[in-house]
């Protein structure tokens, strides 16, 4: 078994049987932290595997193991050659020059004692052959990978260190002076394999923007290692890449990429960014007591993200790792592996006000945008809420809204009681014989609601039955929707027995924008906006609702406010539209390209004239 820090091999039975005791099932399995691939590998026989790991070895390690379901044929190799590639390339011979990498920096030729001289030669040798074999194209892809996999594998066996390349021994070990070979790479073999199997070679937080599945088994670093450090050697041989060096062990110095998870002050936002973002129904991560983020922390903050706020922990048998149970680190505690399940909260509430400009069927794309860190989250114009309503805060969401007829609709649906308000709703639904397209009775409801019964709940009726669900005034605020099409039924009583607000506090509050105080919100709060898009038209902002339309002045207010917003160390995300039918936003796009502000497009709304829509943010 190759040495490698925080290998699963030996905790591949106990996956398993956390699966099994969950009936956890699916059709991919994401490895997302693969390392030397193991984990991917033993699952690469039930599932369709997606492997990721920001170090290009572990990508080689990945696509050797998930390509293939045995030892590659080699065939174009062996009708050139005559014999199998592992007999060729260990039976050549090699002449070192100044191109020789390892050879030239990792030996005592550099006063480096990693490797011998005579098997230095030998890796580098190889590695070149193994490139030339596939660049001439005598071996294809997956036997490409596969070679490369078994030449790391194969260079632990003779690496003179106690397993990671942070150092090397004063000494030669025996296991370094024996003579180099590459040898197939360990793997489990299989009738057959999913031809769809993946490997990618991303920040695992980046790829979970792009990617989901059924199961996710996350193997994050555990403690301030970092294996851009401890793994230097197998990173520069897998790309051969003639980097940059330094210190007594030669590290590489350009392009070094760190993982958060191992830097104290960043792993517990890292994992809420992972529990945010990951679009997986089941989540398996194995973490142990010693780690950078405490269990009981990490459990309460999956708690946040999981159906019914459900988390189990599994603790590893004492068996699986009795050789690390010795372990004193971590203030003297010793080693227990866990694994922490719970299954994903990836339903959206969907406000039951049908309302112009909600941004439900954007709610991912402006979600792929939210930083790391949410301990608060504004949502400004709430309007029908359904943007900060799946948002999941660790502090709060607070829902603001100016409309006085839209806010008091919203603090109902949260605030009472879910039966009763349906009884309520239903009884006025029947006693005023309420019905699609019924224009008599409608206009006798709309009458009752403008002249005796002003009430959120009788607006709420009202509107479920108005033309599109417009809720349109005049200048003496008057509901004047005529009758439309649609009603009350099944789906929207669903929606308001799910409307709830994800975080685990919600605070209500009517005003304006401008009437937020952003001085009582800590630094790096988050504020949504969703204001009327000053180039479209739309009912709620062509100032005929009795209130006042958007226009160039408060497009100009609100620009200002953004701007208080990130002096003050906050953040901002602004839903808007900047071009739409050969109009241009230009007070937008100068104050944008102006403040350098980041412009991402997320997506287009709208059937009749189709507008691409872009979020705005100062991060």
């Amino acid at each position: 078994m190759m040495r490698y820090l925080g290998n699963k091999t030996k905790l591949l039975e106990f996956i398993d049987g956390v699966i099994e005791k969950y009936n956890i099932d699916g059709e991919v399995f994401a490895d997302l932290f693969a390392g030397t691939a193991s984990v991917g590998d033993h699952m690469k026989n039930r599932y369709k595997v997606y492997a990721n790991d920001f170090m290009y070895y572990s990508f080689v390690f990945s696509k050797a193991k998930l390509m293939n379901k045995d030892i590659p044929e080699f065939n174009l190799f062996k009708s050139k050659y005559g014999l199998d590639p592992f007999a060729w390339l260990n039976s050549r011979k090699h002449v070192p020059n100044d191109h020789y990498f390892i050879f030239n920096n990792y030996t005592p030729v550099a006063d480096r004692g990693f490797f011998i001289e005579e098997n230095a030669i030998k890796i580098d040798g190889i590695r070149i052959d193994i490139e030339e074999l596939y660049q001439e194209g005598t071996i294809i892809e997956n036997e490409y990978f596969f070679l490369l996999g078994s030449l790391l594998e194969s260079v632990t066996k003779v690496s003179n260190t106690s397993g990671t390349y942070e150092a090397f021994f004063k000494f030669w070990e025996s296991r370094a002076s024996k003579l180099f070979e590459i040898s197939p790479l360990e793997m489990e073999y299989y009738p057959s394999i999913d031809a769809g199997n993946l490997a990618f070679n991303e920040d695992t937080n980046y790829l979970l923007r792009h990617i989901s599945g059924d199961i996710a088994y996350i193997d994050t670093p555990y403690t301030i290692t970092q294996y851009a450090s401890a793994y230097h050697i197998l990173e520069t041989i897998a790309r051969y890449d003639f980097p940059e060096i330094a210190g007594k062990t030669g590290r590489r110095q350009n392009g070094r990429r760190m993982s958060e998870y191992s830097r104290k002050q960043k792993a517990k936002e890292s994992f809420e960014d992972m529990f945010r973002q990951i679009q997986f129904d089941h989540v398996l991560i194995s973490y142990s007591n010693q780690s950078l983020v405490p269990i009981d922390e990490l459990v309460k903050l999956a708690s946040g993200f999981a159906i019914d706020g459900d988390v189990k922990v599994e603790e590893v048998p004492y068996r699986e790792y009795k050789n690390l149970n010795s372990s004193q680190k971590g203030e003297g505690k010793k080693l227990h592996e866990v694994i922490i399940y719970f299954r994903k909260d990836r339903n959206q509430v969907k406000s039951p006000l049908n309302y112009s400009g909600s941004k439900d069927t954007l709610l991912n794309a402006i979600y792929k945008e939210l930083p790391k860190h949410v301990g608060t989250f504004v949502d400004a114009m709430g309007g029908a809420f359904n943007v900060g309503a799946n948002v999941f805060a660790t502090e709060k969401v607070v829902y603001n809204e100016y409309n006085p007829f839209v806010f008091p609709i919203i603090k109902m649906l949260l605030e009472q009681d879910k039966r009763k308000l349906i009884q309520s709703i239903e009884n006025t639904i029947r006693e005023n014989m309420l019905e699609n397209t019924k224009k008599e009775e409608y206009l006798e409801f709309r009458k009752k609601y403008n002249y005796i019964q002003k009430t959120p709940l009788n607006l709420f009726v009202l509107h479920m039955f108005a033309f599109q669900n417009l809720i349109r005034f005049n200048s003496k605020f008057e509901f004047n929707t005529p009758v439309g099409n649609a009603g009350y039924n099944e789906g929207l009583k669903q929606r308001i027995m799910e409307f709830r607000a994800k975080a685990p506090i919600l605070e209500l509050q009517q005003g304006s924008f401008a009437d937020l105080d952003i001085n009582k919100f800590e630094k790096g709060s988050v504020f949504y906006f969703d204001p009327p898009y000053l180039i479209t038209t739309a009912e709620y902002n062509d100032g005929k609702r009795g209130l006042k339309g958007w226009d160039s002045d408060m497009e100009a207010e609100l620009l200002s406010f953004l701007r208080r917003i990130d002096k003050n160390g906050q953040y901002f995300m602004l839903s808007n539209v900047i071009e739409h039918q050969g109009k241009v936003n230009h007070m937008l796009k100068e104050w944008v390209d102006t403040h350098r502000y980041t412009v991402v497009e997320i997506g287009k709304t709208g059937s009749r004239y189709p507008r691409t829509e872009v979020l705005v943010k100062n991060f």
